[in-house]
């Protein structure tokens, strides 16, 4: 990590590479270049095969991710190539450019490379992790030109913690996994083998459009022959959360804090009331919730709200 921070340091990567915001968070590791927290919700909706977003500081990066960002060289490097043949005139997204202007660009210069020379076509060969990171691929019969018009508020991090006393699903036990959707995104767990009480510790990342429904939640079994069975589910109102964020502001500058409440109630699927806080200057929510429409199980979550107009 110090090297990929001594990277963001150089004065090229101190402004993002797609619209010139100061002090980026955020990077491609597929493609090499420092983002916004903007244009990361944009290069999100684009598919993990074209743009694997992370946080420079919240996530934990491997060192295939940090050699690969240090090989591409930094923003400069990167823009070299993407915006080659940018044309005479053209006007890239400043911070403040409308979201539909910032989503336009993105696509162009890394989905469509209209910006490369036309011999020159980029295909990454970074490893794409399919299963966690699922969560930016097209569903359900939308385009990605449908998915890339979407104006997003906000990134959720949503890290599966466990599940317990699951049902089963094969002669003695199941293999679990869990599928988050919003929307048209989806995300899921890895699959833990032969065990009802599973602890994945994984976190899912979804971008949160302005017009959003419940988060839900499936426990599926894997099953290698037939069609993975259902082993539960539930919804996950997100409204608290994002509602309470956006009355108290900016979270880096309040201290440890509770700033909501999502209350148990036999409409939902809480197992207890799941509390808003600031916690080290994010917004976070510990939730439980008892699985619906199976025989048992629970499943535990954190949430954590990353507002993009921050």
């Amino acid at each position: 990590m110090a090297k990929l921070k001594a990277l963001l340091q150089k004065r090229e990567n101190r402004i993002c590479a797609d619209c010139g915001a100061p002090d980026p968070k955020w990077a491609s590791a597929n493609i090499g270049v420092f983002i916004c927290v903007k244009c990361s919700g944009v290069h999100r909706s684009l598919g993990t095969h074209i743009s694997k977003v992370m946080s420079v500081t919240l996530d934990k990066w491997t060192d295939d991710d940090i050699n690969f960002m240090i090989e591409v060289g930094g923003n400069s490097q990167a823009n070299a190539i993407y915006e080659a043949f940018l044309p005479k005139g053209y006007s890239k997204p400043h911070p403040d450019s409308a979201q539909e202007e910032r989503q336009n660009f993105i696509k162009s210069k890394y989905e469509l490379q209209e910006f490369l020379q036309p011999s020159l076509r980029i295909v990454s060969n970074y490893p794409s992790d399919v299963g966690k990171q699922a969560a930016s691929t097209p569903h359900s019969g939308s385009s990605k030109s449908e998915i890339g018009m979407v104006e997003f508020i906000g990134i959720l991090n949503v890290k599966v913690i466990g599940g317990t006393k699951l049902a089963v699903r094969d002669m003695y036990s199941s293999d679990p996994y869990v599928v988050l959707t919003l929307g048209q995104q989806k995300a899921q767990t890895s699959v833990i083998k032969r065990n009802l009480n599973p602890v994945w510790n994984e976190e899912l990342k979804l971008s949160v459009p302005q017009e959003y429904g419940p988060l839900k939640l499936q426990v599926l079994d894997h099953d290698m022959v037939s069609k993975d069975d259902v082993m539960g589910e539930a919804e996950i109102d997100l409204q608290p959360m994002i509602n309470a964020a956006a009355a108290y502001g900016d979270p880096e500058h309040l201290g440890d804090m509770q700033i909501g409440r999502w209350l148990k109630s036999a409409d939902n699927a809480l197992t207890t009331d799941s509390a808003v806080m600031i916690t080290g200057g994010k917004v976070k929510q510990e939730v439980s919730l008892k699985l619906q429409r199976t025989e048992s199980g629970e499943v535990t979550l954190e949430m954590q709200w990353i507002a993009l107009n921050m």
